[in-house]
């Protein structure tokens, strides 16, 4: 049984409101203004994305980046993207607060989001583990690809196909600027799992823990 269920995703931007405006198009989801300066990407009443106020600029590549699917690269170039890498089968780019994100250009678009990669420091058994960790704490299926990368899916309320872990030869440097939410009923499920605790914070009546998996790649928690 899973520990928790997916929630939303967190973006930290510089300029929110920015931020918020280039990705909402993108993803085909409804963009909101909040009082406090930050934003949120709607799909009807459910928040798919939270855009969060940081001073820090980008300086290296995030662990975590969106792939989407577009009609063509062109569609998020005139919203302010600026092409990094045109790949065989993806196009790289930079969003307006310095995030790479993939686009996949599909004659049908059926769905926007397409997934969420998560890097991991190693091979494809590093890979192949951490999946596996995030598929403890989620739920879903977990499968591996011979060119050495694995992916949860079926992840429910998971608004992508699905989460991809990928090996890369660099470490985790600095904290993440894109994150997960989860909801649980047993933090000290999460942790007996191998989540570390990073620190627990609150805003009003509302209060989250933040915990680390084991890269040390930052999510927040609520529970009841």
């Amino acid at each position: 049984m899973p520990l928790a269920a997916y929630k939303d995703l967190c973006l930290d931007a510089v300029d929110p409101r920015a931020e918020g405006a280039f990705w909402a198009p993108l993803l085909g989801w409804e963009l909101q203004l909040l009082d406090d300066g930050d934003a949120c990407l709607r799909e009807g009443d459910a928040v798919r994305v939270w855009v969060n106020r940081v001073p820090e600029p980008t300086t290296v590549k995030n662990r975590l980046h969106l792939d989407v699917n577009v009609a063509t690269v062109d569609e998020a170039v005139a919203l302010g993207a600026e092409v990094v890498d045109d790949m065989r089968r993806w196009t790289v780019l930079r969003d307006p607060d310095g995030q790479l994100f993939c686009a996949f250009v599909r004659e049908q678009l059926q769905q926007r989001p397409y997934e969420l990669v998560l890097d991991v420091t190693g091979d494809t058994a590093d890979a192949h583990r951490v999946a596996a960790w995030w598929q403890g704490i989620l739920g879903g299926n977990l499968g591996d690809d011979p060119r050495g990368f694995s992916w949860v899916e079926g992840v429910p309320g998971l608004p992508f196909e699905a989460v991809t872990f990928s090996p890369v030869p660099e470490a985790k440097t600095t904290k993440n600027r894109v994150h997960v939410d989860v909801r649980s009923e047993s933090l000290g499920g999460l942790l007996r799992h191998g989540a570390t605790l990073l620190r627990r914070k609150g805003d009003g009546d509302i209060g989250w823990t933040v915990l680390a998996d084991p890269e040390g790649n930052e999510f927040c928690v609520f529970t009841p």
